[in-house]
């Protein structure tokens, strides 16, 4: 099963049941976290139980449970590159969950200890258990980034109609399926962007941008853009806006970091846009060189700034499909090599090799990829999409 066609879901968390029932999760997870990196606990330690809370007014079982669980084997037996997503929201924000397993027995009586309290406290009971591995923010404090992230699943169950938050939330969890094929837990990505932590965990150490998010979106990006960025990449240029807005008036700042988190936006964009151009590469599209060898690209993704613009601008048979399969591909293989080849040289490379970048080289780059005074490159790599 290919990630463009597999199946995920979609579930509401209630604040009745705990007023920071997301919070909960997180630090159990975090929590198992920790102690693996002491060693205190292993690799498969790391993880915490969602339960799918059965109302007491309910007398029926889930209707759909065998296609839930069928899911919860799908993401234990299909190989590595296979995600199997549980998107969690409360309407106002959205994260979304790496499954590990769907069981019906409960953990409470196995695993209590990868259990939120609050579940035994309320005696609640659930129709089933999802094992999570890592869970990632995608929109926090925004209904409108909510409904625009949630318009791109299909409910499966729904005539494929796109989820909505009004009226589409019932018989939960819901069968959703996304075309895009999007991957939220690559192990190399987590490894080059999160410092090879949890992706919850990286959320919870760069907090505190989701107001600037929303910001971002309405007044540069603009909403259609932004919702197609790669959330990683909206999570690097809020950090990176949050340093140039705390420090412009300070002439002593050294405003460098904030090209390594442009820098950071740009490559999981143009890595994404790849991983789902190589879907159907022919062969010939599909090798490449990379610095002195020559590698299959799906394998060889993702790739800093540098070898991904010789790579666009250098590899005939590459920028051929890539012109034929991807919307404004030509851009995207021409003018977009060159500015991130100028990027790379003028300002990310130096930033992220500890060395002070001038603050006009700097400030001249950050106006040019956000669109101050003129078109955004970041939105424009944004909609660059496959056909």
């Amino acid at each position: 099963m290919s990630d463009a066609h597999a199946r995920h879901l979609v579930t509401v968390w209630n604040p009745r049941y705990a007023s920071d029932a997301m919070e909960a999760h997180l630090r159990v997870l975090l929590d198992w976290e920790a102690k693996s990196r002491r060693d205190e606990a292993g690799e498969d330690d790391v993880h915490v139980w969602w339960g799918k809370v059965r109302s007491n007014q309910r007398q029926r079982g889930m209707p759909h449970l065998s296609e839930v669980m069928q899911l919860g084997l799908d993401a234990a037996e299909l190989d590595d590159n296979h995600e199997t997503h549980l998107y969690i929201t409360d309407y106002q924000s959205l994260y979304v969950a790496d499954v590990q397993w769907i069981v019906t027995q409960d953990p409470r009586t196995t695993d209590a200890q990868h259990v939120p309290a609050y579940y035994d406290a309320m005696k609640l009971n659930c129709d089933c258990w999802f094992q999570i591995a890592d869970i990632r923010l995608l929109v926090k404090d925004d209904l409108q980034g909510v409904i625009t992230e949630l318009g791109h699943l299909r409910n499966t169950r729904y005539a494929d109609r796109p989820v909505s938050l009004y009226g589409g939330m019932v018989d939960l969890p819901l069968l959703v399926s996304r075309a895009d094929g999007r991957r939220y837990f690559d192990v190399r990505e987590r490894e080059l962007y999160a410092d090879n932590k949890l992706w919850a965990r990286f959320d919870a150490e760069q907090g505190g941008v989701g107001a600037l998010e929303a910001s971002l979106r309405d007044d540069h990006v603009g909403n259609e853009a932004w919702s197609l960025l790669e959330p990683g990449a909206g999570r690097f240029i809020a950090m990176a806006e949050r340093t140039v807005r705390d420090h412009r008036r300070d002439p002593a700042a050294d405003l460098s970091p904030v090209m390594v988190g442009y820098g950071k936006a740009l490559e999981l964009q143009t890595n994404a846009i790849l991983r789902a151009a190589m879907r159907t590469a022919p062969d010939a599209a599909r090798w490449v060189k990379v610095e002195q060898h020559t590698a299959r690209l799906p394998e060889a993704l993702p790739l800093s700034l540098g070898p991904l613009a010789r790579i666009l601008g250098g590899e005939r048979d590459l920028g051929d499909h890539l012109r034929q399969v991807l919307s404004d591909g030509a851009w995207f293989t021409n003018e977009l090599a060159v500015i991130l080849d100028r990027f790379a040289i003028e300002a990310r490379n130096p930033a992220s090799h500890g060395d002070i970048v001038a603050r006009e080289t700097i400030i001249r780059w950050r106006n040019r990829l956000l669109g101050v005074g003129g078109e955004s490159v970041i939105g424009r790599v944004a909609r660059v999409q496959r056909r």
